[in-house]
């Protein structure tokens, strides 16, 4: 028996919260998500139909081949309806969905060829949701690190210089610049990382 509440999908109804749902991310996004750290992510151009609820889980997918990148749950939209030009699947006032992270896995994402894609979005039985969550294992422990990046830049003043970093940080950002990463404790054993990823930055190591 079902309350009012209740929400029906592929015939298995379950009240708010309770759901739980695959989304892929559209070509070029995650890349966009494993270079910038967000809090949430907002996806548009979903059928209206059969929409996530609020807390209900969901498994963040890429495509080709698939693999699960994330899991988080849905959050409530700030209600601001909105165009985004960084998103080709926005339209003019519609609600994105809005998923808040509970755990990434970009870096390292784990094989999801079993699960059955029927669309950008999907709902998933909670056993399979289940099974990909495990897939995960437990979280990485947390550790201090030290991020760095350094500039030479040519200026009149250290005001101007500052000015000019800032600049170029904006300007150019993590797909070109190098950012210097080392544990705390151990500088010696420092790499650098450009798009996300580790990258040789010493040319005589190229030959």
């Amino acid at each position: 028996m079902t309350t009012d509440t209740a929400h029906r999908v592929d015939g298995a109804a379950h009240a708010d919260g309770t759901g739980a749902w695959a989304v892929l991310l559209p070509g070029g996004r995650y890349e966009a998500e494993r270079l910038v750290h967000h809090d949430t992510l907002e996806l548009t151009g979903l059928a209206d139909a059969d929409r996530p609820r609020p807390g209900d889980r969901v498994a963040v997918l890429a495509d080709e081949p698939p693999r699960l990148v994330a899991l988080g749950r849905v959050a409530a939209a700030s209600g601001q309806e909105r165009e985004d030009p960084e998103d080709p699947l926005s339209d003019r006032g519609e609600a994105p969905l809005v998923v808040a992270y509970t755990r990434r896995a970009f870096d390292e994402p784990v094989p999801a060829e079993a699960v059955a894609l029927d669309g950008p979005l999907t709902a998933l039985d909670p056993t399979v949701f289940r099974e990909l969550a495990d897939k995960l294992g437990p979280p990485p422990q947390r550790r201090s690190w030290l991020v760095s990046l350094d500039l030479p830049i040519e200026a009149a003043s250290p005001a101007e210089a500052v000015r000019l970093f800032w600049a170029y940080v904006q300007e150019l950002g993590p797909r070109e610049l190098p950012a210097f990463v080392s544990p705390s404790g151990d500088e010696l054993a420092m790499q650098a990382f450009v798009l996300g990823a580790e990258a040789n930055q010493d040319p005589e190591e190229d030959d």
